[in-house]
C-alpha cells in the first residue's frame, strides 16, 4: 500500500543538519526517533511537516528514503530580530526554583498564549530569549524507514489524526 492522501503511516528517521543545500552527506545528527516508538501521522492532515509529508507520499511499507528541506519549507528563515529581554516572571513553571541554561528551551508566557523560546542569557530578575523555532534556518535531512501504511478509520479522518499506538488517545472516561 502506499503513502497518499488519509493513510495512517508508521515510520523511522534520523534528523540530520545539512551544511546547505547542495551538501551530499548527512551532516550532523540533530535527532532520531526512539527504535520502540515509531512516529504515526494521518498523511495529508496537519501534525507533520507538510514537506517531509511530500518527499514520502508514494512510498511503501519497507522502503527508506531521505528528504532534504530548506529552511524556507521546514521551520523559516531565522529572524535576527527574535531575541527579547522579558521578565523571568514570565517564564511557565517555576523560575525562581529552575536554573536556567543557555541554550535550553523554555515555554513563555505571551499576550498570544505560552510559545517555546531558547535562552540566549539567564539573569536573575530577567532573561534574553529567541523566539525562533530551534530548527529556524537549517537546511534538514529526513532520514526515513516506513514502517507500515494502512488505511485510516473513519474516526481518525474524522479527527484528523492517527488513534492508538504513536498516535493520539482519547480519554473515553
Amino acid at each position: 500500500m502506499k503513502i497518499e492522501h488519509g493513510k495512517v503511516v508508521s515510520f523511522e528517521y534520523v534528523l540530520h543538519e545539512q551544511s546547505n543545500a547542495e551538501s551530499t552527506d548527512n551532516g550532523e545528527e540533530i535527532e532520531r526517533s526512539e527504535a520502540d516508538s515509531p512516529v504515526s501521522y494521518l498523511h495529508g492532515f496537519p501534525g507533520l511537516l507538510h514537506a517531509l509529508q511530500e518527499g514520502m507520499a508514494g512510498l511503501e511499507a519497507g522502503a527508506e528514503h531521505t528528504v532534504d528541506i530548506p529552511p524556507e519549507r521546514a521551520y523559516g528563515i531565522r529572524k535576527e530580530n527574535s531575541i527579547h529581554r522579558i521578565p523571568i516572571k514570565h517564564v511557565v513553571g517555576t523560575p525562581g526554583k529552575q536554573k536556567l541554561r543557555t541554550g535550553q528551551v523554555i515555554r513563555v508566557n505571551t499576550p498570544d498564549g505560552e510559545r517555546d523560546a531558547t535562552v540566549v542569557k539567564a539573569g536573575k530578575f530577567n532573561v534574553d530569549i529567541d523566539t525562533n523555532h530551534p530548527l529556524a534556518g537549517k537546511h534538514l535531512r529526513f532520514v526515513v524507514k516506513v514502517l507500515d501504511v494502512r488505511d485510516a478509520s473513519e474516526v481518525e479522518l474524522a479527527h484528523g489524526h492517527v488513534h492508538g499506538p504513536g498516535g493520539h488517545d482519547h480519554d473515553h472516561a
